[in-house]
């Protein structure tokens, strides 16, 4: 069996550079181990998680109607309907994958992929079921594998209790007390699922804020809404031990005031993701891997072995579905001859909790931490009519500005649809934009999108709704 392109990995980096190498003409065969297309992401990751915040952020809601005298009675969870709406979302879009790689002419081979040299994959059988051919050459190779959740020795002791992110998707159950380890955003996201459903939910960290890395501006909302409704919140602290019983799993955790035990229905552990570099066969090429298991790649995406391409988590950070499928499209191109490189100003990053973060660009800490000389303008939520007649006051709006030039640097927002809104500050770091061109950009009234606009004009101090002057106010 031969093919002009093999892509390893059917994720949206995977499925994305197969389908436009087959739009462009190329033969493409995409391999994975999955029956069905979607990685992760779909499968067991963005797609099911999102479903479910979206449920929990509707009971959010409707208990916030009750501030306008408008009650309900308390809900009644179904956790089998919830599993069957779940995978039904997710049954429409693998679905609808197959049909577009049929429609392309996309063949698509459930395999294990492990190379035999630089032009050679060998197909191994997935759950008994062994691939028509059991070789694979190829001209061109995209690797596009993806990552796995990280395993801790240590949580072993706490055995069927102790779960990661893909057994937590599965809702097996709604445990009475769920400590969460890591407060990233996967373990953020999927607390508020579990909070929501009626867990008591806690979460340890081992650095002295959440959402490490993140502007502490945009975390400070999150982290007091969670302070609301998660059981605990404990920062600077560890887990040092876990024992099974018969009623739960006995954690003790250590911390900043000492050391204490408590017992938990389950244990959720997200402390990151793991390359799936191990296993592929890459000492049988010129493929380089770092010590932390990334594939090294140039801008094009390409290895040291010359035909042979990576995108997505196996090449490291950050580990998100629209930076591979922009990856993969890259790494086609570049195939192809073209002069594609993969050199983004901004990757968008959103945390999908209540209320949403999302940033791009420099953020305030990274600009702390190395010197880059910034300004920062921001707009809070309180002074916004759409978020005042909303009932989301807690948000903000903030723009990260070159001092010189006045070009955006940096674009952070928190409050509800955060996700939805930074596409407009994504779009102002690509295109190199100034801060007036934001501020005389007209957005529509009432909108939460506005606050962009009004971000940007505290900065001149010419701000509507909120007086606060500044130095050289209403420069041109």
């Amino acid at each position: 069996m031969e093919t002009e392109l093999v892509v390893i990995g059917g994720g949206p980096g995977g499925y994305a550079a197969a389908f436009l190498a087959a739009d462009l003409g190329m033969q493409v065969v995409l391999v994975d181990q999955e029956p069905r297309l979607g990685g992760v992401c779909l499968l067991r990751g963005c797609i099911p998680s999102k479903a479910l915040l979206h449920v929990a952020k509707a009971m959010a809601e409707v208990q916030h109607l009750g501030e306008w005298g408008v009650r309900y009675a308390s809900p009644k969870i179904e956790a089998s309907a919830l599993r069957s709406r779940k995978n039904k979302v997710i049954s429409t879009l693998t679905g609808g994958l197959a049909q577009l790689a049929k429609n392309r002419g996309v063949q698509v081979v459930q395999a294990r992929a492990r190379f035999e040299n630089a032009r050679r994959i060998r197909l191994g059988s997935v759950d008994g079921k062994a691939p028509r051919a059991e070789t694979l050459a190829f001209r061109h190779c995209i690797i596009a594998v993806g990552s796995r959740p990280t395993v801790l020795p240590l949580f072993a002791g706490g055995g069927s209790r102790v779960m990661d992110s893909t057994a937590a998707l599965e809702l097996e159950e709604v445990p009475e007390r769920l400590l969460v380890v890591g407060g990233g955003y996967i373990g953020l996201e999927l607390g508020t699922v579990y909070s929501a459903l009626g867990s008591k939910v806690s979460v340890v960290e081992v650095t002295d804020g959440l959402l490490p890395g993140a502007d502490r501006d945009l975390v400070r909302p999150l982290h007091k809404r969670l302070e609301r409704t998660f059981e605990a919140i404990r920062l600077e602290t560890k887990v040092v031990g876990l024992e099974e019983t018969t009623d739960g799993v006995r954690v003790t955790l250590e911390g900043a005031d000492g050391t204490k035990t408590e017992t938990y229905s389950r244990i959720l552990v997200s402390v990151g993701r793991t390359p799936n570099t191990d296993g592929l066969g890459l000492e049988n090429t010129k493929v380089a891997v770092s010590d932390r298991g990334y594939i090294v790649v140039d801008a094009q995406r390409r290895t040291a072995e010359p035909g042979i391409w990576a995108i997505g988590d196996v090449v490291g950070q950050p580990m998100l579905a629209h930076k591979a499928a922009h990856e993969g499209k890259v790494a086609v191109e570049a195939i192809l001859g073209h002069t594609a490189v993969f050199e983004p100003r901004a990757i968008p990053a959103v945390v999908f909790t209540d209320p949403e973060i999302a940033w791009a660009g420099l953020t305030e800490t990274q600009a702390q931490a190395t010197g880059i000389p910034y300004e920062t303008a921001a707009f809070p939520w309180v002074a916004s009519g759409r978020a005042q007649a909303v009932g989301r006051t807690e948000g903000l709006t903030k723009w990260l500005v070159d001092p010189r030039t006045e070009r955006v640097l940096g674009c952070g927002i928190v409050g509800p649809n955060a996700g939805d809104l930074i596409s407009e500050g994504v779009l102002a770091i690509e295109m190199g934009a100034v801060l007036r061109d934001i501020a005389d950009t007209i957005h529509p009234h009432p909108t939460l999108s506005e606050t962009l606009a009004f971000a940007a004009e505290v900065y001149f101090g010419t701000a509507t709704d909120l007086y606060r002057p500044r130095s050289g106010a209403g420069k041109e």
